[in-house]
């Protein structure tokens, strides 16, 4: 199935549940205390980002949908400064302030990317604290095309069975990230989206303890019966995600993450993009399949995140052998998290006209340089006037789809003057390579790549192989 990431800007998505702000601090640690047997971290970066339901909420204001939130806050500095985070990621906040509590507040402490420590800071909601909130969401209600349910046990979803028949009343559908075994509550809801962890927990408490994953389908369809469901979307880590649809075929995707440094928020940008797809007007095993890959981009940053449009359609690009990036903001927007993480990014340029031995060597030289590699091509019209009439010998399209078939290369970006030193001004490469007898200061960008901290490097290229060659030897001699 072809995976195309839809125009989420019409989708229009409704989140309830509990929201918290998540607070990270950031530091090196090199020595223990002499107090007790615990590392010392010394704080150099705070970093607040919001929480729980609220991450949902932020996950599809990256997207681009027309998000409202409905939650509860104290009436405090968190709660005023989760609102400001909310609006300026394009979220329109409608949250209840309740005095007598604080905002719920989450602290990471990290340090070279693995959490130490987490300590809470919270207070349950009782149900009292949350009267107001059925008729918001009512309201609410009628400009929405999907709701998001997210549960994290903090007391303000007590009266979740009220906001699911008012959205079955309604014709809404409504996704459910359950927390906990009693999950009678959330019956008559369309979807669950329960991690395995989770819904092993649950089949413990209903008597099925002793279950493996080829019990999953018909447990799982028990439970959809049970409920009164449409289905559920099952996550089950590193194995990727089941989608157990009433009337349906099971859907069992595999996961795609090569790479994983924090599951913190993973199963918030699952139901977000579900829900943003959904609303879009994608069907089920579509939206199941957009939520899959947001699920390994996601699981590959550290905490909370979102994932970005341009992130996914890059992303289902490389799963469907695309790597070709249309334009520099794509690609910026590709290599942000990857940059994040630590990953160095190398970057060259050439005509890569008839693809040779030399070039494949040349290009796995460059990609060991760092993590990954992207090659700009020079476009029809500059390599004529760069090689002259009858260059090139193969077409742009042609030449981007091999090198970007090679292992070797991530992405391929065209450019259309005689030099890259703009489009390398913009990438900023970790480092720079070209092949050739050139000295590092000759090369095109050295002066904006050396400026930003990275490095050009010069290798060198195989002996007698080059296009020109080639295609003297095609010819043959001349008379």
């Amino acid at each position: 199935m072809q995976l195309e990431v839809p125009d989420f800007g019409a989708a229009r998505v409704l989140v309830v549940g509990d929201v918290m702000l998540d607070r990270y601090w950031h530091g090196p640690t090199g020595r223990i205390s002499p107090e007790a047997p615990v590392p010392v971290l010394r704080v150099d970066e705070e970093d607040l980002r919001p929480g729980g339901a609220a991450n949902v909420a932020m996950n599809l204001g990256t997207l681009g949908a027309q998000v409202r939130i409905i939650g509860l806050i104290g009436d405090d500095d968190h709660g005023r400064l989760l609102e400001s985070r909310l609006r300026a990621a394009g979220v329109q906040p409608l949250l209840q302030r309740v005095d007598t509590h604080p905002t719920i507040c989450k602290l990471r402490v990290i340090s070279q990317r693995q959490q130490l420590m987490r300590l809470d800071f919270e207070r349950p909601f009782t149900p009292a604290e949350t009267a107001g909130l059925a008729d918001r969401f009512a309201e609410a209600l009628r400009e929405a095309d999907v709701v998001v349910v997210s549960d994290y046990a903090k007391g303000t979803l007590c009266g979740v069975e009220g906001l699911i028949r008012e959205a079955r009343r309604v014709g809404v559908p409504i996704l459910v990230d359950p927390k906990g075994t009693e999950w009678g509550r959330y019956a008559g809801a369309t979807l669950l989206t329960p991690n395995l962890t989770e819904f092993q927990q649950y089949q413990a408490q209903h008597g099925n303890g002793d279950w493996d994953s080829h019990d999953l389908e018909q447990l799982a369809g028990q439970v959809i019966e049970r409920l009164s469901l449409a289905g559920m979307l099952i996550t089950r880590g590193e194995e990727g995600m089941s989608l157990l649809y009433r009337d349906q075929p099971p859907f069992h995707l595999p996961a795609h993450a090569r790479e994983v440094f924090d599951v913190t928020g993973a199963g918030d940008t699952v139901i977000a993009l579900l829900a943003a797809a959904l609303a879009a007007g994608s069907d089920f095993r579509h939206a199941t399949s957009l939520a899959n890959l947001a699920a390994s981009l996601v699981v590959a940053k550290v905490g909370t995140a979102s994932v970005a449009v341009p992130e996914l359609e890059a992303a289902a690009g490389v799963m469907h052998g695309n790597r070709e990036v249309l334009d520099p903001k794509t690609l910026q927007a590709v290599l942000e998290p990857l940059r994040k993480r630590g990953e160095r990014v190398v970057m060259t340029n050439g005509c890569f006209d008839l693809l040779h031995a030399g070039h494949v060597h040349y290009l796995e030289q460059a990609r060991r340089l760092g993590d990954r590699l992207v090659v700009a091509v020079n476009d029809d019209e500059s390599v004529q006037r760069l090689k002259g009439e009858g260059r090139p010998v193969m077409p742009l399209a042609q030449r981007m789809s091999v090198l970007a078939a090679l292992n070797a290369v991530d992405w391929v970006i065209s450019f259309s003057e005689d030099t890259p030193a703009a489009l390398i001004g913009e990438v900023l490469p970790d480092v720079l390579v070209k092949g050739g007898d050139y000295s590092p200061e000759q090369i095109a960008g050295y002066d904006a790549v050396t400026a930003a901290g990275g490095e050009v490097r010069v290798l060198d290229f195989v002996e007698g192989e080059s296009t020109s060659a080639i295609i003297d030897r095609i010819q043959g001699p001349r008379e």
